[in-house]
């Protein structure tokens, strides 16, 4: 057994280097503990957190209420399997078909398993509800869309790091622009499309932010044409934008609700796929599922989570802190000949730097922020993802513009 203890960041580094695929690119931080809005690195040196573990860790890290829940149920009943009922999993059932106002969930444990789940249902409506011939059903997706690395949700990429060398990919999938109304409207003549499949606001692409009104009337094409609208919001959900889910800016409930990340609060992987009954029932037993799908430790977390983002009005911080770091950030793009925009809404944003997409540039600015005690990660090689814990409070968000301002002020390429 290795001495954890006496190991330093270049050790914990080289480890992973040595013995763990090399699927990602991290940033040169080996982080050991978080708090709140703040993480710490093995020598002890304190970050804000800037990505907030691509939007899971939405209460912070380490919520005693959510960590308590997990504590308490891991004492007395982990895991059963879909295989008998256990006396959580009714309960969470009830608590989120409510929360978020749908008939029926279905419980799964990752955010692309969401996606998945969500497919999977809206060709099964499609070919029971919708009368779409067999294997015929179609799912329209948006280019820049991105809901994870299975083979299913590679297919729907427009991004060649996910695409290349993984192929044939799934049939049955259609790619149109993203914000283009248009391209739908003519998409959606063919009467065997099933559904739609749209993130609210883009996160891995950028922070992408469609036109006002564009998911409204995609919505209602939607529904003219007899199709699924279909919401993947793994990462825009639970009060990151500022509202509960980020439909709500635009008034609607899409037909099939996906959610993950901050519905454990970053404790444990959980996700989940509300709809009606009409959509949800068309699914029999033994057609879909997953042995940890439902467990009732995932339960007890998840109802723990949802209960701080209501009580501590999570959905308002956001909204109103939002705001002011855009303020702060748009003058800084008036200041900077490095910026070009800052985007987003709530606290997910991103800031554009002014150069190539394949440029190092915004990579640099990332390690320059986290010398300077903040943890961001670039997206598309030119942008910067900025998304804290929404726990944040009005100081520590006045603290990180500071950090960000005097960093960008003082960068040199």
């Amino acid at each position: 057994m290795i001495e954890q203890k006496s190991m330093t960041s270049a050790d914990l580094m080289k480890l992973e280097d040595q013995h763990g695929a090399h699927n990602y690119h991290p940033l040169e931080v080996v982080l050991a503990k978080g708090e709140g809005a703040l993480v710490w690195d093995v020598e002890g040196k304190q970050y804000y957190d800037f990505l907030s573990a691509y939007s899971a860790v939405n209460q912070g890290h380490c919520h005693p209420r959510i960590v308590g829940a997990l504590k308490e149920q891991a004492d007395i009943l982990t895991l059963t399997s879909r295989a008998f009922y256990n006396n959580v999993l009714g309960v969470y059932e009830k608590y989120i078909t409510e929360y978020f106002g749908y008939d029926k969930v279905l419980p799964m444990n990752t955010g692309v398993e969401g996606g998945e789940t969500a497919v999977k249902l809206c060709r099964k409506w499609a070919y029971e509800v919708k009368g779409v011939p067999t294997n015929q059903a179609k799912i329209i997706f948006v280019s820049g869309n991105f809901w994870g690395r299975t083979l299913a949700a590679i297919s729907s990429s427009t991004d060649p790091s996910s695409t290349t060398g993984f192929g044939p990919y799934m049939p049955g999938y259609e790619i149109i622009p993203y914000n283009d109304l248009p391209a739908l409207e003519a998409a959606l003549k063919d009467p065997n499309v099933a559904g739609f499949m749209v993130e609210p606001i883009q996160g891995e692409a950028g922070v992408v932010v469609p036109d006002d009104g564009y998911l409204k009337s995609a919505y209602e094409l939607c529904r003219k044409n007899n199709v699924l609208f279909i919401a993947d919001e793994v990462q825009t959900g639970i009060a990151r934008t500022g509202k509960l889910i980020c439909c709500e800016h635009e008034g609607f409930k899409p037909d099939i609700l996906i959610l993950g990340k901050a519905l454990s609060g970053g404790v444990f992987p959980v996700s989940a796929v509300l709809a009606r009954d009409e959509i949800m029932l068309t699914i029999k037993p033994g057609e879909h599922g997953s042995t940890f799908g439902g467990n009732p430790l995932a339960c007890k977390v998840a109802m723990a989570a949802l209960e701080v983002v209501k009580d501590e009005k999570l959905s308002e911080n956001a909204e109103r802190l939002g705001q002011i770091f855009r303020e702060r950030m748009s003058k800084l793009v008036e200041k900077s000949d490095l910026l070009t925009l800052v985007r987003g809404r709530g606290l997910l944003n991103a800031i554009v730097i002014n150069d190539t997409p394949d440029s190092s540039t915004a990579w640099n600015i990332c390690l320059a922020l986290r010398d300077n005690g903040l943890l961001a990660k670039p997206t598309h090689g030119n942008i910067i993802r900025f998304a804290p814990p929404l726990v944040m409070t009005d100081e520590q968000l006045n603290d990180c513009c500071e950090i960000i301002e005097k960093t960008i002020m003082e960068f040199k390429a």
